[in-house]
């Protein structure tokens, strides 16, 4: 989750540290290219106070969210509509404010200039580092193994499924490297990476971040839907969405909708997946390294023009080593393991007394994820995919049900007897 709504800048060169994110919408913007320049209220001493707002509205409308949790099942209580009311969970709301708040502030003129403040990666990665402390270390040791199994046979397979796909829908071997990458791992942190890797356009990293959200948005409420028409228990729920939604924001909405269970099981599962984008991107760096970019280079050269050559990647790319593995690895996975430890320590020495603390700590919770799903919907954007055209769209629509299908049966075998 996820990071992922505005159209990106040129990629990131292997190694940087905008290519190194975590999964999950935020923004998907890599480092400016010299010269660039800036959007409204961004890049200059300025920029501050816009941001701050930004924030502010963000917490007016995660403060919103909060009281229509509660408020909402009250009013409707004992109505036709209560008991829909009563299972509406606060990503809903959190989404729908957050649509809503981007279609004002946009006709307001006022959302390039706070968008700033929507910051979903900051929000879901620490909201995820937070989740940790309430998923007790023995669940992660016992879900370890299935989750690994499930995140190496969904990634090999969609991401192959998907490269093949491409290669015979005609696409551009970068922008099918990003649209594989994106599907199979997750979503547009896992673009990102791969865009540093194959030396991707920067319109190529813009076009997959919003096929991401194009589909990850209406998959936080279809597939808590479709996970109640299966019977799926909440361990199988979590670990079909947490390996099928391509962001992590996104998986942390829908788990959440489904429930306690579901979520923790869910985000088990995607962050082992994120673990798998930095393996992927060294795997593409040398792939585009070694067999690519030389391919390309002589072809350029058998033409004898220069045009050929410059439309390529550059010829220095950058070899792939342990130190792009560490680059692109999600480092808020290890805060997670971090806060799972810490609680299970803390739960064990206190007892009941330590309750509180736990309590705290899943509220904070609650307010950071609260504040990613709104940033979510201020942050969407479609104005992208105007010029995408239907191919990409087509292979990301068939790698998506391969991925569900796929995703389904390996929750169902894999988490059949397991219990939270």
């Amino acid at each position: 989750m996820p990071d992922d709504t505005t159209a990106p800048d040129p990629a990131p060169s292997p190694g940087s540290a905008s290519a190194s994110g975590a999964a999950g919408p935020g923004r998907a913007t890599a480092p400016d290219t010299p010269g660039a320049t800036p959007s409204p209220g961004t890049g200059t001493a300025a920029a501050w106070p816009w941001a701050a707002a930004g924030v502010l509205v963000v917490l007016v409308l995660a403060a919103v969210t909060r009281y229509l949790e509660t408020a909402v099942p009250e009013a409707t209580a004992g109505t036709a509509v209560g008991g829909f009311a009563e299972a509406v969970e606060y990503p809903v709301y959190a989404i729908i404010l957050g649509l809503l708040g981007n279609l004002a502030l946009s006709f307001g003129g006022l959302r390039e200039r706070l968008a700033g403040g929507f910051r979903t990666e900051f929000f879901i990665k620490t909201g995820l580092v937070l989740l940790g402390s309430t998923v007790l270390f023995d669940v992660i040791v016992r879900a370890a193994l299935p989750s690994i199994v499930q995140s190496l046979a969904l990634v090999t397979l969609v991401f192959l499924a998907t490269w093949w796909i491409g290669g015979r829908f005609g696409l551009d071997d970068r922008l099918r490297a990003l649209i594989a990458s994106a599907v199979s791992i997750c979503g547009v942190s896992a673009a990102i990476a791969a865009a540093g890797s194959v030396q991707a356009k920067k319109e190529q990293l813009a076009y997959t971040a919003s096929l991401v959200i194009l589909f990850a948005v209406p998959s936080i409420f279809l597939l808590p839907w479709l996970v109640g028409v299966l019977g799926l228990t909440g361990p199988q729920a979590g670990a079909w969405i947490g390996g099928n939604i391509d962001t992590t924001a996104a998986v942390a909405a829908a788990g959440a909708i489904v429930g306690e269970d579901a979520l923790q099981i869910a985000t088990i599962v995607k962050s082992t997946q994120n673990v798998l984008m930095g393996v992927v991107a060294v795997a593409l760096t040398a792939y585009f390294t070694f067999r690519v970019a030389p391919a390309e280079q002589a072809a350029a050269a058998s033409a004898g023009t220069a045009a050929a050559g410059a439309e390529g990647p550059s010829p220095a790319v950058e070899r792939p080593g342990l130190r792009t593995l560490w680059d692109r690895f999600p480092k808020f996975v290890l805060g997670f393991l971090a806060a799972s430890v810490i609680a299970t320590v803390w739960a064990t020495t206190t007892g009941t007394a330590g309750e509180p603390g736990l309590e705290t700590a899943r509220a904070l919770r609650d307010w950071f994820l609260i504040a990613a799903f709104t940033s979510i919907g201020l942050e969407f954007r479609a104005g992208s995919l105007k010029e995408a055209g239907w191919r990409p769209i087509g292979v990301f629509a068939i790698a998506t049900v391969i991925n569900l299908t796929l995703g389904l049966l390996l929750a169902v075998l894999l988490f059949a007897d397991f219990t939270v």
